[in-house]
Order: C-alpha cells, then structure tokens, then sequence
C-alpha cells in the first residue's frame, strides 16, 4: 500500500498518511470547495490500511481551522479509526494540536473526545 502525501493549500490541509510508521496527519486549514470529495481518498486509504496496520497508529491533527462541512468528514475520520483500533490489531492514538489561546479549536478536539472511543490527547501549543 503507498503512503497518501498531498501539500496544503490555503484551502485544504496538508496530508501525510505513512503505513510504514503507522503515522497520520493532517495540518493547515480545511476548508474545501466540496469536503466529501477531498476527504474520500483519505478515507478509503484508512480501509486499505486497516488490512494490515502496525502495531500502533498514531494520529497527530494540527488544523487551525476548519468548516462545518469538514468536521462532519473529519467526525468520519475519526470513526473509521475507532473501528480500526476496536478490531484489536492496532492502538490508535489521537493527539489533537492546537493554539492555547484559541478556544474554538480547543471546545472541537474536546467535542471528538467526547464521541470517539480510542485515546484522544489535547495539546495546546504556542503556534501551530
């Protein structure tokens, strides 16, 4: 299976999905003309990766923002991870980035702490 890499843009973020460290990030901004459409290969990669996933997924988000239409794909996200990891072949782990003083980002990583099942940190760093 490839790795799915793509360089951010004003309106999409910056994606790195490496198999072989069993890493995922997302960083930037998300909010692209049609949310569906850009998160579809990132999650279609997730069911080609749940076949064989290492050990331990780590999953670092840095977005500093994003719109309504991407937290639904990105709720969608994080729910094909939780079915990864409750099918005992790989801990997933979350570690959700954000500005200290930015409050939004912080209530949204708490908000998908509270509805997904697998570890989920909040970090809060100078700048992202």
């Amino acid at each position: 299976m490839a790795n799915l890499t793509q360089e951010g843009t004003p309106k999409t973020p910056t994606i790195m999905l490496d198999e072989q460290q069993g890493l995922l990030e997302l960083s930037g901004r998300s909010i692209p003309e049609n949310s569906i459409e850009f998160y579809k290969p990132i999650l279609d990669w997730i069911e080609g990766y749940s076949a064989n996933p290492k050990p331990e997924t780590r999953v670092n988000i840095r977005l500093e923002y994003f719109n309504t239409s991407s937290s639904k794909c990105i709720l969608d996200f994080f729910k094909k991870l939780e079915t990864l990891s409750k099918g005992g072949k790989t801990k997933v782990s979350v570690h959700w980035h954000y500005e200290e003083d930015d409050e939004d980002m912080q209530e949204a990583g708490e908000d998908y702490q509270s509805i997904i099942e697998i570890p989920f940190n909040l970090i809060a760093v100078q700048e992202l």
